[in-house]
């Protein structure tokens, strides 16, 4: 059985990850044009890495919950047939001991340079800067949380695309699916004869579009459906 796995805001929120956009479409109190374009880190690249420092060193206040628990526990069970793609930036499905992850939206405990992108390890303590230097090229001016910002392309797509055309089931946790590209995964699964899976807090605008739903929290309804589905392989 090959699952593929779609995991957003929602699974995260459980553990006290803010999720940053509010019903007004502010990200912590800032206008998303603001802290998460490259045009905003071009015109205040102060204030960007302000929002993003903030951002990682909130990480160290939070913890895995069950539902990132559970589907270790999946992909323990399935080895290779497992994959796992995150919409979050976060690193609670690494501390969790998954493995085979796929962050289409980058990480915050990455930085990468502008001018030579090379990608590089950072901390939740670090605080990153305009006069830090690339450990690589030595340059300064160009290191930038390594997140794709509105306007840049998701990471992974095609290695995702293959792993959807082979998907036997197909599962989003905790995401409205509705934004692209991630809104095509559903579709790309469903053509190619997977089944798919909703787990969310509550109905969504696609949910009568899937072939099963599980609304609850996902720290109770994540667990129950990786035993369900162990149970049945």
């Amino acid at each position: 059985m090959k699952v593929v796995i779609l995991t957003g805001a929602g699974i995260s929120a459980e553990s006290g990850v803010k999720t940053f956009r509010d019903n007004h479409g502010l990200w912590e109190g800032h206008r998303v044009e603001d802290v998460a374009t490259p045009e905003a880190f071009g015109r205040n690249s102060a204030l960007v890495h302000d929002f993003y420092n903030q951002r990682r060193r909130q990480l160290s206040e939070v913890i895995p919950n069950a539902a990132h628990q559970a589907l270790v526990e999946l992909e323990k069970y399935l080895g290779n047939d497992f994959l796992l793609i995150t919409q979050n930036v976060d690193d609670l499905h690494e501390r969790a001991g998954s493995e085979r992850v796929l962050h289409m939206h980058g990480e915050l405990l990455k930085k990468r340079c502008v001018w030579c992108e090379v990608v590089t390890p950072c901390e939740t303590t670090t605080s990153l800067d305009s006069t830090d230097l690339c450990e690589a090229c030595g340059r300064d001016l160009g290191m930038r949380p390594d997140i794709v910002w509105f306007g840049e392309m998701p990471y992974y797509l095609d290695r995702i695309e293959i792993a959807l055309r082979d998907a036997e089931v197909f599962i989003a946790i905790g995401t409205s699916a509705v934004v692209y590209p991630a809104a095509q995964f559903f579709a790309m699964a469903s053509m190619h004869g997977a089944k798919t899976i909703e787990v969310n807090l509550a109905a969504t605008a696609r949910s009568n579009e899937f072939d099963q739903r599980l609304f609850g929290p996902a720290t109770e309804t994540v667990p129950k459906l990786v035993a369900e589905l162990i149970a049945a392989r």
